[in-house]
């Protein structure tokens, strides 16, 4: 089984894999629950909002020179509207949370603990930072969805065993294009929490 090593980066110093990272969301995000129909242009001006964020952080999983995974933050402040507005609207103080912009690994990789590393090393960057909060929200599919594959199993089960809560009051839609349909719709995503005090 082959070595896999977690190096971290902030803000403009994920340059030179933007183009790798925009690939592997691709890729990642093709597969139920996401089933993400992305183009490579949505995502260089998607990771381009994280590159130019100081205060971002990649924590990036590479096998030799390869990335295999890679996992995302920044603060909530610093985010777009569809993420920020459900905080506000229920009274946080969208200054003391930092966002987990995503976490994709390629299959062969999962089950190796690297998951839990993803969300540790962001936990570490935002409680050093001074973040109270961090969260992070998930699409939510009907359980009778025609593409779900056989035997799925949410990752609710692992968050929660790592310190999350769904919080279903905490809402939002995003919008994307489902592979096999013809334009974008409103995905429903609900916020996931845990604090750092």
């Amino acid at each position: 089984m082959s070595e896999t090593a977690l190096h971290t980066c902030q803000g403009s110093a994920i340059e030179p894999r933007l183009e790798e990272l925009a690939h592997l969301r691709i890729t990642v995000f093709r597969d139920f629950p996401y089933l993400y129909d992305g183009s490579f242009e949505y995502e260089a001006n998607y990771l381009r909002r994280y590159a130019e964020c100081p205060e971002s952080l990649f924590v990036l999983a590479e096998d030799g020179d390869a990335l295999v995974g890679a996992a995302t933050g920044m603060p909530l402040a610093e985010d777009v509207e569809e993420f920020r507005t459900p905080f506000e609207q229920a009274g946080f103080d969208i200054g003391s949370v930092f966002y987990y912009g995503e976490s994709v690994l390629l299959p062969s990789y999962r089950g190796r603990g690297i998951g839990k590393a993803f969300l540790a090393e962001r936990e570490r960057h935002a409680a050093k930072r001074g973040f109270s909060t961090v969260a992070f929200c998930a699409v939510e599919r009907p359980d009778d969805h025609p593409l779900k594959p056989e035997g799925y199993v949410p990752l609710h089960g692992f968050w929660r065993s790592q310190g999350y809560e769904r919080h279903p009051e905490l809402a939002t839609t995003f919008r994307w294009k489902d592979i096999g349909e013809p334009e974008e719709t409103d995905k429903p995503m609900v916020f996931w929490l845990k604090s750092l005090g």
